[in-house]
């Protein structure tokens, strides 16, 4: 019989002084901090008692006990004061698990794979408490060098990720996270005057404290929210553009059982599509733009739907007439007094349409065609 938890033990020195050599020297945040012999002998101690616990414990197959994890949440909480990145942290621990199980190859013996078993079998039922408590003390002790705008931001970007952390740090934040959600990504178009940083974050956190939802603006061409319905995802459109006066298209999607991510993506391609609008507030989805994500995904449908464009651009303002016209419900004299202008000139427009396009703007053929064009234009509008 072999005997792998005495061979493991024997090494735990030498791995521990391996696992903090590999953290300073791939994860810059973790090579700042040991720059003292005081921090890197704390690193160190940390590294030997995580081995001799985690050990002891796989050999006796019991879990972490409540005084184990408190001491590892203490150690999690020091590092984010300490300034260590979500990145860093995230990345110290699939290097933790990837040491772990080097070790046990290590340490086995031709004889001990029913010991090798046991770890791995105790691993995701009792090994996993550690580095979530680890995840909790780090993002509890991120309350004290971040500000709450920026937490929120994190708890956004974690959330349309699924990433599994999103749910301790909404707790912790006291954010509420909807269920079901759904996520609305509002477009800044490239040609507008995009705010700094700076500005960015004030508004954010204006817009935190009218509705306490999760939201970022990291990018300046975008800005990310998560609510529960189609009213919440108006109100933070319309928010948004009042605090910003910047024009934006708005798109939306609900998560289904695949998550956030997915609903993530779809809203952004939703975004990507809608028309741009000078005051936005109304909010898009799939079944609004369907012919438009669909013409994009399509070069020759998309290279044609420009092309007619193209033509309607040549018009006296034909493409902002035929948006009034399909936003009008196609009603000749609420079109006319949208636009300010006479009924007998919008009848002359949209005879330049046909002349132009030999199309029947009010025909079934024409509105399928003309309404996606218009809003494949709007959309690239600045």
């Amino acid at each position: 019989m072999g005997d792998l938890f005495a061979s493991w033990r024997d090494r735990i020195d030498a791995n521990s002084k391996r696992a903090v050599d590999l953290y300073v020297r791939e994860l810059a945040d973790f090579r700042r901090i040991a720059t003292g012999a005081r921090a890197r002998a704390a690193m160190l101690d940390f590294a030997v008692f995580l081995r001799q616990r985690t050990i002891s414990l796989v050999a006796e197959d019991l879990p972490f006990t409540d005084g184990d994890l408190s001491f590892v949440t203490a150690v999690g909480r020091e590092r984010a004061a300490s300034g260590i990145s979500f990145g860093a942290h995230r990345d110290v621990l699939r290097l933790h698990h990837s040491l772990t199980l080097r070790e046990v190859d290590e340490a086995a013996g031709r004889h001990d794979l029913d010991d090798v078993m046991r770890t791995l079998a105790w691993w995701p039922r009792q090994g996993l408490a550690a580095p979530a408590a680890y995840t909790r003390g780090y993002l509890l002790g991120q309350g004290t060098v971040l500000p709450e705008v920026d937490r929120v931001r994190q708890l956004t970007s974690l959330l349309v990720a699924d990433d599994p952390a999103a749910a301790e740090l909404a707790g912790i934040l006291a954010v509420p996270v909807p269920e079901p959600l759904m996520v609305v990504v509002c477009r800044v178009p490239g040609g507008s005057r995009m705010p700094d940083s700076r500005s960015r974050t004030e508004v954010a956190r204006h817009l935190l404290s009218r509705q306490r939802i999760p939201l970022r603006w990291a990018e300046p061409g975008e800005f990310v929210a998560v609510v529960a319905d189609t009213a919440a995802a108006e109100r933070v459109v319309r928010d948004f553009g009042e605090s910003t006066g910047l024009p934006a298209a708005a798109g939306a999607s609900h998560a289904a059982g695949d998550g956030a991510a997915p609903a993530f993506a779809r809203a952004r391609e939703i975004s990507r599509v809608a028309p741009v609008r000078a005051a936005p507030g109304a909010v898009h989805y799939l079944t609004d733009l369907f012919a438009e994500v669909g013409a994009t995904r399509l070069a020759p449908v998309d290279g044609w739907l420009r092309e007619m464009t193209g033509r309607l651009a040549t018009g006296p303002r034909l493409i902002s007439t035929l948006d009034a016209l399909y936003r009008n419900d196609m009603s000749r004299s609420r079109t006319a007094a949208s636009l300010h202008i006479h009924p007998r000139t919008l009848d002359y427009r949209l005879q330049r349409v046909r002349d132009l396009t030999g199309l029947d703007p009010v025909s079934v053929r024409g509105v399928r065609v003309l309404s996606t064009a218009v809003n494949r234009a709007l959309a690239e509008s600045a």
